[in-house]
């Protein structure tokens, strides 16, 4: 199993190199911008991935190297394996415009994510080994991917027309509402993780960066709105955090 959590970490960075030069099909920031949504980054937003994949291989060697192999451990080497997979697999996909299939593998990933950080998160009561090679890169990756989830299903509603396009303020409000919601919980759940919180926050700015200047209409409130959630969402890690350390 650990071996298998490595394979899968570095296969990562590889998939995303041959899918940048055109091996699966078009980028993936070209295929995004073919379907423009309120939801859209700043193209400069996806370098986060170079930080989320050296930080995986960090974790995934230590946990190669590390002993315990408890069923606690063993739940997170299952779910990390399965994110990294499904990271990988979400590329190719994406890439080939196989939007339902790349739909179903960012939220799965999304899932293994977020639950692997959520118990990370409750083991790490001080600075240790286990804070910086394993809940520091999966809660990086759980909270880029908590916006990524969601950008990815506003371009599906985009692509096959499923929600009007003339008018894609209402719907794309509804899904930053739903993407609030899950932030905050999960950010509760973790007790305030600030790794978590910044990676999110990261998407929420370069989305109010593209849409402060986009043309399309609602474009400037949809840019508030991302910003607005960005600005909750740190100020409750704040308080989480305050409010640990005063227990």
């Amino acid at each position: 199993m650990p071996w298998l959590v490595l394979l899968s970490a570095l296969c990562m960075p590889v998939v995303a190199w041959f899918s940048q030069h055109g091996a699966f099909g078009p980028d993936i920031g070209t295929i995004s911008d073919g379907y423009p949504t309120l939801l859209g980054t700043a193209g400069y937003a996806f370098w986060i991935w170079g930080p989320i994949f050296l930080f995986d291989i960090v974790f995934a060697v230590w946990q190669c190297s590390n002993r315990r192999h408890d069923s606690a451990m063993l739940r997170v080497r299952i779910a990390s394996l399965i994110a990294f997979a499904l990271t990988s697999i979400w590329m190719v996909v994406f890439s080939q415009q196989q939007f339902w299939l790349a739909l179903a593998a960012i939220w799965a990933s999304l899932v293994c994510l977020v639950y692997a950080a959520y118990w990370l998160s409750r083991q790490r009561p001080a600075p240790d080994a286990l804070s910086f090679c394993a809940w520091l890169p999966l809660s990086l990756h759980a909270g880029w991917v908590s916006l990524v989830a969601f950008l990815n299903t506003a371009q599906v509603l985009v692509a096959f027309r499923l929600l009007p396009l003339d008018d894609m303020l209402p719907w794309s409000i509804g899904l930053l509402v739903l993407a609030a919601l899950l932030l905050l919980i999960a950010n509760a759940r973790m007790g305030g993780n600030v790794i978590y919180a910044l990676a999110a926050a990261w998407a929420l700015g370069t989305i109010y960066v593209k849409q402060s200047i986009g043309t399309l209409p609602g474009a400037q409130t949809a840019a508030l709105a991302a910003v607005a959630v960005a600005a909750v969402l740190v100020l409750q890690t704040l308080w989480l955090r305050i409010k640990a350390k005063s227990i």
